[in-house]
């Protein structure tokens, strides 16, 4: 098998109260590292109490400008700041892939302290025609994340989320320290 050079690049984003190292994001990184993805997983400003200037502003500092090579993954919290980066860019632009892990636009019940950041979500129509490769994935049992919340993100961005059975929110306390799901997403096996 021969690899190719690309000049694909990953950007992973964490969400509320997750620092690069938690998680499955370390997993991911070496994973698509391994694969000739240059993968990073930046720090967002002040974990617990997210703000939504601070966030957006360290997501298109890390981002960049997006372009055919560009593949950004997002995890809970981070995708809604990732759909608001996007949302932000001027015309034209194009992402390569978009990989939302228990998206949402919608205030959680479980987490009232973070109304404010949400606010009043985001508007997604018509980003999904800026996007080559769009997956969502949501568990059957995140406590956290209605899964009402992720299908309706899903259906907005004209598309249907991707089931892991049991998966919680994604977290290492739930067990997901590894998500194969992403990779395949992205067109890779684990290795």
């Amino acid at each position: 098998m021969t690899t190719r050079t690309t000049q694909r690049r990953a950007s992973i984003i964490h969400g509320y109260s997750a620092s690069p190292e938690d998680h499955w994001f370390g997993w991911l990184a070496g994973q698509l590292d391994a694969v000739g993805i240059p993968a990073t997983v930046p720090a967002l400003p002040n974990p617990q109490q997210p703000d939504q200037v601070q966030w957006t502003e360290a997501v298109r500092a890390e981002v960049g400008t997006v372009d055919e090579n560009s593949i950004i993954i997002a995890h809970s919290l981070g995708c809604l700041t990732v759909l608001r980066y996007l949302r932000s860019l001027p015309q034209p632009w194009h992402v390569d892939t978009l990989v939302l892990v228990s998206g949402f636009v919608d205030q959680l019940p479980a987490l009232p302290e973070l109304n404010a950041y949400i606010g009043d979500g985001c508007d997604v129509e018509g980003l999904s025609n800026h996007i080559g490769r769009l997956t969502v994935i949501r568990s059957d049992s995140d406590p956290l994340v209605p899964v009402g919340h992720t299908d309706r993100l899903a259906d907005l961005l004209g598309t249907s989320a991707l089931v892991v059975s049991g998966a919680g929110h994604f977290l290492a306390s739930d067990g997901v320290i590894s998500l194969r799901e992403v990779l395949v997403a992205l067109g890779h096996s684990p290795r």
